[in-house]
């Protein structure tokens, strides 16, 4: 018995140039796993349409005239009724300095917007299933960008937190994958997506992005700790 066709996922593009949505949405419309359902041409757009329309990802561009797409992500990601969807930044920068600001609002990943057409649709659809929201290079760079800011007080970590989900906190922030995380503590794969899903509701973050941010905030990543994953999951 054949397994149910999955539904395309349902992408809405969020940026101020028109030709790079064209170009996006051209690549985007030749897969057969995917359909763009929206254009959006500023951060009010984007909201309006995203509460409209529902989408699967948001593909979000920062740097929009009126609203820009940090304001929107947070407006989208407050959304009760799209818990569902997912945001993914775009940005002509590696190290925007907005890009922080909008993984706070709520982003789920971020691309660059020289990336090959291949590794976009891919990252889409890892931004949808979760299995993985950054390139493990671009993970990185932002990881090292922002932990070697100024250090600030560091609250202790939230109550309700067992020793073992400090530690995989720890070594998300740190840019670990799954596997890796497995082999430094000596359990199963299994085990540690277990701990990162009982982290994902007790710290109420909507993906591992938000987790990175947490480990960030309380003090357990350090600059020197910070190294380049092999990637995986």
């Amino acid at each position: 018995m054949t397994e149910p066709e999955q539904p395309p996922i349902r992408v809405l593009l969020a940026d101020d140039q028109r030709l790079l949505r064209h170009s996006l949405a051209i690549i985007i419309g030749a897969t057969p796993d995917m359909v763009v359902v929206g254009q959006a041409e500023d951060g009010i757009q984007a909201v309006e349409m995203a509460r409209r329309l529902r989408p699967d990802v948001v593909l979000m561009d920062i740097r929009m005239p009126g609203q820009d797409g940090i304001v929107a992500t947070k407006e989208i990601s407050a959304c009760p009724g799209l818990d569902g969807t997912r945001i993914l930044v775009l940005s002509m920068f590696e190290l925007d300095e907005y890009v922080y600001g909008a993984l706070r609002a709520g982003a789920s990943g971020f691309l660059l917007k020289d990336t090959e057409p291949d590794e976009l649709l891919a990252a889409v659809r890892r931004t949808h299933t979760g299995e993985s929201l950054f390139a493990p290079a671009i993970l990185t760079r932002l990881i090292e960008h922002y932990v070697t800011a100024p250090p600030h007080r560091n609250p202790p970590p939230p109550a309700g937190l067992t020793q073992r989900e400090i530690e995989i906190l720890t070594f998300v922030g740190r840019g670990l994958s799954n596997t890796e995380i497995a082999e430094t503590l000596t359990i199963s794969v299994k085990t540690v997506k277990t701990h990162i899903s009982r982290l994902l509701s007790k710290l109420s973050a909507r993906d591992r992005a938000q987790l990175v941010i947490t480990a960030y905030d309380l003090g357990l990543v350090a600059p020197r700790a910070v190294r380049r994953p092999a990637g995986g999951t």
